[in-house]
């Protein structure tokens, strides 16, 4: 037997709230897109570039530990990765903490010369190399900010690649109105979880990107539920009326929205706290955007369907034109 939260004759009436949620929602999106511009995106080292220092201990390296001695050392924000084996690690930094100075006769932004890489690298080397678990340095090279540029152009790049591609299935399966809703109602979630970042100034990389794209398919999965539930209901409910066949509609999937979504929490919660620190901010995004979709699915995607308008018609098949009818034997 099917498990069920919600009681299948529940009827709450949350189209009576549309427009308190759809004036929260919007204050929310405006919140985060002033932040986008105001407070700026602190971009990690995959987007701006940095120095790449790589390390072979000789003993399984401790993460944490070196982390707090890179942090005693001044190098605030450094990645701490292993990569292959459990003694190969990765350390990489940001401009600002590497102090790498620039090749002679080279503009800002330019690449610092090999021998400041080198420094560089030898400082990490002091900083963690222990007594107990000495490392030498495997190789050191510096990330160039054209490739952060790329990184960015292409980041943005799927963003809409994705969006164009809910928008065409949605359009194809339901009706236009259906489409704008769900991609508007994605496209507010995502907004508001990149506007997190910028409010909170915490670090943007390439796993949170990847973080915030699965939003968009969490959100936009979420939504398509509850629109189905909708057409079925607006072809065999002919006589309620809209607001009555969305509040329908939203108490039954109700029940089925809640267990997806608290599932789909409690995976990410147990990747946030048992994952590491690489997965950590990843993991965030996806919890803000697991809560924030859930919520926007019921209380922004049907209230958007009213606002343009949805009627029955909309999800009919369209009558042929008459004079192509009479035409016929």
């Amino acid at each position: 037997m099917p498990i069920e939260i919600v009681k299948p004759n529940t009827n709450v009436d949350f189209m009576r709230l549309r427009r308190v949620s759809l004036a929260v929602a919007l204050l929310m999106l405006v919140v985060a897109v002033l932040a986008l511009p105001l407070r700026g995106i602190n971009f990690a080292l995959d987007f701006t570039g940095g120095t790449l220092v790589e390390l072979t201990f000789e003993k399984p390296a401790d993460l944490p530990t070196i982390r707090t001695a890179l942090e005693t050392a001044g190098y605030t924000g450094a990645v701490v990765q292993t990569f292959g084996a459990t003694n190969e690690v990765a350390v990489r930094l940001q401009p600002q903490a590497a102090a790498a100075a620039p090749a002679e006769g080279a503009g800002e932004g330019a690449e610092p010369s090999k021998s400041a890489i080198d420094q560089t690298a030898d400082a990490v080397l002091r900083a963690v190399s222990t007594a107990d678990n000495p490392a030498t340095v495997k190789r050191s090279d510096f990330v160039g900010p054209q490739v952060g540029k790329e990184l960015a152009e292409n980041g943005l790049i799927a963003v809409m690649v994705v969006a164009f591609g809910f928008l065409v299935y949605i359009s194809a399966r339901f009706e236009w109105k259906f489409a704008v809703a769900a991609i508007v109602t994605t496209l507010h979630d995502v907004v508001i979880v990149t506007g997190y970042f910028a409010i909170t100034q915490k670090e943007f990389d390439l796993v949170v990107l990847a973080g915030i794209l699965s939003v968009m398919g969490f959100s936009i999965n979420d939504t398509i539920v509850v629109f189905d539930r909708v057409r079925e209901n607006f072809r065999s409910l002919g006589k309620l009326t809209p607001v009555e066949v969305l509040n329908r509609s939203v108490n039954q999937t109700l029940s089925r929205t809640i267990l997806t979504s608290v599932v789909a929490f409690l995976t990410v919660l147990a990747l946030y706290l048992y994952g590491g620190s690489s997965l950590e901010l990843m993991a965030e995004s996806q919890m803000i955007g697991i809560i924030i979709g859930t919520l926007s699915s019921i209380f922004v995607a049907c209230p958007l369907l009213l606002l343009l308008g949805v009627q029955k018609q909309d999800l009919m098949p369209k009558a042929r034109d008459l004079s192509e009818l009479e035409r016929r034997p």
